[in-house]
């Protein structure tokens, strides 16, 4: 029919900071992304600190900026409660979000959209990947375990993570949904998120070339931090699958858990001459053994907001 018009699609980006100077970065990076014609663009930034020091820089930006930015203050220190501010300031057809400390590149948003637009997936996830300076250790930056990349299981995506994705927040299966603030000090609020979403039939696709950049501070290059990275990430997975089964069930996913936590251990002994390897294994037991704990109940252990400030 002519003379129909059609409303253009818009698309929100939400960034959620604490206390990183590294968000300038990540602005001007968003600043001079490729757009994708037709879409319009707007930011939004999620202050998580108790001051509103981040409202100071984004001020100063806006003229710099060539779209607009909304500023929320989320006072509490709780990551899935800036997350939820995003989803509830959303405007837009789409949300994709970013970290405060990464840099997309400039066909990043543009990629998200098209994967998104062409498959129909409720979100869609993109890489991360992890830039090492000369002080990591030379097998960390060989065996790369601090890029994030979707897991695959029988060849769909069951779970996701919120550094680097885009949300179609007109789906039944994305409005409304939250994530839980019981898991924005612990971290994992993204693993429940996105688990949900899929158990409840929603879809999420991946876009190899939507790539952003992190670079690793020197807090993380010590392989006690990927430890407890690892041990928090099983010990959500725990979790989710306690809320899955019934009591009696848990006892035997605990055992299977320890026997895949045991194996790794061994698997890390044989492998002792060779680090990658070795540490690889290393980091699987451990996150094995955390997967116990979440069957048992065992209460997730604070890796965010405060305590990685500290």
């Amino acid at each position: 029919m002519t003379g129909m018009t059609h409303a253009p699609v818009s698309v929100d980006i939400a960034v959620c900071t604490f206390r990183r100077p590294a968000l300038r970065d990540t602005l001007i990076s968003l600043f001079e992304l490729t757009p994708p014609p037709g879409l319009n663009i707007r930011l939004i930034v999620a202050d998580n600190e108790a001051e509103p020091n981040a409202h100071a820089l984004v001020d100063a930006m806006r003229a710099e900026a060539p779209y607009e930015i909304e500023y929320v203050h989320c006072p509490q220190s709780n990551i899935s409660l800036a997350r939820n501010a995003c989803l509830a300031a959303c405007k837009a057809d789409y949300l994709a979000f970013i970290d405060d400390d990464e840099v997309a590149t400039r066909g990043w948003l543009q990629e998200l959209y098209e994967t998104i637009r062409t498959t129909g997936a409720d979100a869609v996830l993109g890489p991360v990947e992890a830039v090492y300076d000369d002080t990591a250790p030379e097998w960390m930056r060989n065996g790369d375990l601090h890029s994030t990349r979707p897991v695959w299981v029988s060849g769909t995506i069951k779970t996701g993570y919120t550094c680097n994705v885009i949300l179609d927040m007109r789906s039944p299966h994305v409005a409304g949904r939250r994530f839980s603030l019981a898991l924005g000090q612990s971290g994992g609020e993204d693993t429940q998120f996105f688990s949900a979403m899929t158990d409840d039939g929603g879809s999420i696709a991946f876009a190899p070339k939507a790539l952003l950049r992190e670079p690793v501070p020197a807090a993380r290059t010590c392989f006690t931090w990927l430890c407890k990275r690892r041990f928090r990430s099983g010990q959500t997975h725990g979790r989710i699958l306690a809320s899955k089964n019934a009591r009696g069930g848990r006892v035997p996913q605990a055992g299977l858990a320890l026997a895949k936590s045991t194996y790794c251990a061994v698997a890390a002994l044989a492998t002792a001459a060779m680090p990658i390897r070795r540490n690889k294994f290393i980091l699987r037991a451990v996150l094995h053994a955390g997967a116990v704990t979440g069957l048992l109940g065992v209460r997730e252990i604070r890796q965010y907001g405060l305590v990685e400030a500290s």
